[in-house]
């Protein structure tokens, strides 16, 4: 199993994962996949007594992750860390006119890897590729954003040896079973299904399911 006993694991991202996560509580693991995985991954796998911790902030885009990663990643010393990160930089562009070009988000996103490996060199690393599904019907124009910011998380998964989630896969192949609003109703934040599909891949991607 890609888990081991004892292991720390911790989920860093946007709203996603955040998911109303109580900021009070050291371990508070919000109501969305983080609390699923975690406590599917508890019932499953008793004798791992995995600790999981979310520190996903709704809004945040790789440039936020920056500021806040001694803090919110490195003085935690995670085993495990599953980062799941980028459709912010992609909403931004069409709702704020802020946008962040693929460039920066790979060097961003590569320098969070960096300080990380430098800090933790045994830690293991899950990479989660953003997603978005095309409801409400503005949405199919992000494909040019979004796609080249997947490609980049593809290549950052593949140079530091990462486990690799292609979410926008798995969502697109699900919204061929059931229409993409029963994933996301607005084509980016997951309904309890949509929780649900992403808690599963997560735990059979780490073989615990």
């Amino acid at each position: 199993m890609f888990l081991e006993s004892q292991n720390r694991i911790l989920f860093q991202g946007d709203s996603i994962t955040d998911c109303g996560r109580d900021r009070s509580q050291f371990s508070g693991l919000g109501s969305g996949y983080v609390m699923m995985a975690a406590s599917l991954l508890a019932a499953l796998h008793p004798e791992l007594e995995t600790d999981c911790l979310n520190r996903g902030i709704s809004g945040n885009r790789t440039a936020d992750l920056l500021k806040r990663w001694q803090t919110d990643c490195l003085d935690l010393k995670p085993d495990v860390l599953s980062v799941f990160i980028g459709i912010n930089d992609v909403w931004r562009r069409y709702d704020a006119d802020s946008p962040t070009p693929c460039e920066t988000f790979s060097a961003n996103y590569r320098a969070l890897l960096e300080r990380t490996l430098e800090a933790l060199p045994d830690i293991k690393l899950i990479l989660m590729e953003p997603f978005v599904l095309p409801v409400p019907e503005d949405r199919k124009q992000w494909r040019e954003d979004l796609d080249p910011k997947i490609h980049a998380v593809r290549d950052l998964a593949r140079e530091f040896n990462a486990l690799y989630l292609p979410m926008d896969g798995i969502f697109a192949a699900a919204a061929a079973a059931r229409p993409p609003e029963f994933w996301a109703g607005d084509g980016v934040h997951p309904s309890p299904a949509g929780h649900a599909l992403i808690a599963k891949s997560w735990l059979q991607a780490v073989q615990a399911l």
